[in-house]
């Protein structure tokens, strides 16, 4: 077949050995066990390497893929390591990473069914299985959108917009001021969205446990109602604005959970949106060795959890779920223009009507495949190994008298202290793991001490690495 297009579009030799190659790279990054740590670089240093890569003639397909294989992958810590204890890192499946090859491969457009049923039909599925993880009802669903910021921005507009809509029918005046509550530990992600929003954030003081609970919350609540001057009263709307209340179902820092359950039954007295930011922790519903720190789950109105953390997808994607989705679709859809009139349909579920975004890859089927291929058993078994690796590594820190716990352990995140070390012994042991390929493991900064942190996520990290990285602090 000829073609008389654009080259860019041809498929030809060159692309053809092209594509051998990006396979092959494929097959052998997969293949690795384990992956090369690898590390970062400066400016200067990559401009050095990799030289200038966009020319008006292109410096051809081969050359761009050594570039990046020799010079650009290689300054990337590989977020799969299992010696990559930092932040909330990843671990994949292959067979998720291979599938994300597909899905770029089909040039599938996620955002209606009409364009994408075949993908939006496996996508629910997977939501449904998420759903059906935490007790929610049959009609709840949602979508997958790009990472734990946008669902949890996302969720609050909808929540927004359900108290908006609520008061407009009961003719009552809106507030002065939007807020919404949430723990002092939740995510850095809530003041972006109260930025977007143009809401005040009100942050809970949780104390040394870290752990946003009922009690606290109503205590907090009629604080702002007395402010607003609805002394005497539960609280309202029009006095002190509060929309909805966000808990957080597994901390960044230490993975702790909120009090969901205390939090639910407050926010039912009150007529409160109740939002989950479970991006990290919530994977952990499917571990029944911890599942009984997820009551109240079944009871809230949205929650999120990021398949790219616990859930061993590729980068990226947060399943966002709604108790009601129709208050969510009221909220963000259907986008008015007259080209996506076609799309207006009650009988089809566009995911674009229930996030903020039209355009969007299906960025859920890479875990749709992983489920489909190894079963939801699997998943349990995974996640529970990486619980098992937490608790050993809890075990062999308060063995060793050079180290101290600075908390007991909920999740997979464990925050200890190095005793007589100051700020710069732990930025200087970190940098040298770094720097010979051995582990990432930066510190964190808690009530004003430095002190190391581990986050276990990855079901390939072990005891015996936890041992050996242990040593090195000795």
């Amino acid at each position: 077949m000829s073609w008389d297009g654009p080259y860019v579009h041809q498929f030809d030799a060159e692309t053809a050995d092209l594509l051998r190659a990006i396979v092959d790279f494929a097959g052998v990054r997969l293949g690795f066990d384990p992956v090369p740590l690898d590390g970062s670089a400066t400016p200067a240093e990559l401009s050095a390497r990799a030289g200038r890569t966009i020319t008006a003639d292109g410096i051809g397909g081969r050359q761009a893929l050594e570039t990046f294989d020799e010079v650009l992958s290689r300054a990337c810590i590989s977020a799969d390591h299992p010696r990559n204890l930092a932040f909330i890192p990843a671990a994949p499946t292959r067979s998720s990473v291979l599938f994300d090859l597909v899905v770029g491969a089909s040039s599938i457009y996620g955002g209606s069914w009409m364009e994408g049923a075949g993908a939006v039909h496996v996508e629910n599925e997977t939501l449904r299985w998420l759903a059906d993880l935490a007790g929610l009802p049959a009609a709840a669903g949602g979508v997958f959108v790009p990472g734990g910021t946008v669902g949890n921005l996302s969720a609050l507009v909808a929540a927004r917009q359900a108290v908006r809509a609520r008061l407009t029918a009961q003719g009552r005046p809106m507030p002065a001021r939007w807020r919404f509550v949430c723990g002092a530990e939740a995510h850095s992600s809530l003041y972006q969205a109260a930025m977007v929003l143009d809401a005040d954030i009100v942050a809970v003081p949780t104390g040394e446990q870290g752990r946003l609970t009922g009690p606290l919350l109503a205590a907090a609540l009629d604080d702002l109602a007395r402010q607003g001057g609805a002394v005497g009263q539960s609280g309202s709307v029009e006095h002190d604005g509060v929309f909805a209340v966000v808990a957080t179902a597994g901390t960044t820092q230490f993975g702790i959970v909120d009090d969901l359950r205390g939090i639910v039954d407050v926010c039912r007295e009150r007529g409160l949106w109740v939002h989950a930011d479970g991006a990290y922790g919530l994977a952990a519903l499917a571990a029944p060795s911890v599942r009984p720190l997820f009551d109240g789950i079944a009871d809230v109105d949205s929650f999120i959890v990021d398949p790219h953390k616990w859930l061993f997808a590729p980068f990226d994607a947060c399943a966002l779920i709604y108790r009601d989705p129709a208050l969510a679709r009221a909220a963000h859809g259907p986008q008015r223009a007259g080209y996506l009139d076609v799309l207006d349909s009650a009988t089809n579920w566009n995911p674009s009507d229930y996030a903020i975004g039209l355009s969007r890859r299906a960025r859920g089927l890479p875990l749709w495949f992983s489920l489909a291929t190894h079963g939801t058993r699997a998943y349990t078994e995974a996640i529970e190994t990486t619980l098992a690796t937490t608790r050993a590594a809890a075990a062999q820190i308060a063995a060793r008298p050079e180290l101290e716990l600075v908390r007991p352990t909920e999740l997979s995140v464990v925050v200890f202290r190095r005793l007589g070390w100051s700020d710069a012994d732990y930025h200087r042991w970190s940098g040298d793991l770094l720097r010979e390929g051995f582990a990432f493991v930066p510190p964190t900064r808690h009530d004003g001490e430095t002190v190391a942190r581990f986050a276990v996520i990855n079901p390939r990290t072990t005891p015996a690495d936890i041992e050996a990285i242990l040593d090195t602090m000795a």
